[in-house]
């Protein structure tokens, strides 16, 4: 099975669940995601694994000069602003993509996405050789301990074996248990050498968490970050 099948069956899956009230995407990701981004006035943003779209329209909408998406899934949202151009296509190569091509781009983003390529080193340097002088890449990862606290309570082992594992790791989708996805787990000094490998320094790195009043709003939420610790993301620029 290709990485896109899982994410196709998903799509929606996914959309839908972004959209409930205690989504981890609304309440904690999607508020540092344009924090890190920031004003979006003028920019042009290249939005690597952009799922429906949706986040590429609210850009345009907020001042973005333009917003391309590109997904696996080509499940994209009817009729975007006439700044907004949303491309079915494979991540892992994003400068053999047509459409952009010999452009560049002020912001380049991988919201939990890179995971997903074939080789993480090559799609970075791809995305850097579409960079514009002074221009960003945001990598947003689910924090690996996450995915270590879940292989030990399923193995019945400890915590360092599973951080430390190498081996690909399944798992059931949590918005649809009947999809299981497959990850190349990391730690993070996998991730610091990818982006090294791949010419890019570390300018920033926020691992995000909710606000008080969304602690005490969704208890259960954070309950779980206690657990599992989110995510990651990395404000990148070229060395």
């Amino acid at each position: 099975m290709s990485v896109g099948e899982p994410w196709r069956d998903l799509a929606s899956d996914y959309e839908n669940a972004r959209q409930r009230p205690d989504s981890l995407d609304r309440i904690l990701e999607w508020p540092m995601q344009q924090e890190v981004i920031g004003d979006p006035q003028g920019l042009r943003i290249l939005d690597l694994g952009c799922g429906s779209g949706a986040k590429a329209v609210h850009w345009a909408r907020h001042g973005a000069a333009e917003v391309v998406g590109v997904d696996i899934t080509g499940q994209f949202v009817p009729d975007p602003p006439d700044n907004v151009r949303l491309i079915s296509g494979d991540l892992s190569d994003p400068d053999a993509i047509d459409e952009i091509r010999g452009r560049v781009y002020d912001r380049i983003l991988f919201l939990q996405s890179l995971s997903y390529a074939k080789d993480q080193v090559h799609t970075l340097r791809s995305a850097r050789g579409l960079l514009a002088p002074q221009g960003r890449i945001i990598v947003q990862r689910s924090h690996p301990v996450r995915f270590a606290v879940e292989r030990a309570e399923v193995n019945g082992t400890s915590l360092g074996e599973e951080y430390y594992s190498t081996d690909p790791y399944q798992y059931a989708s949590r918005w649809n248990a009947n999809v299981t996805l497959t990850r190349k787990t990391q730690t993070i000094a996998d991730m610091l050498n990818a982006f090294a490998a791949a010419g890019l320094h570390v300018e920033r790195a926020i691992e995000p968490q909710l606000t008080p009043e969304n602690q005490n709003r969704y208890p259960h939420k954070q309950e779980w970050l206690n657990r599992h610790l989110g995510v990651v993301l990395f404000v990148l620029r070229a060395i």
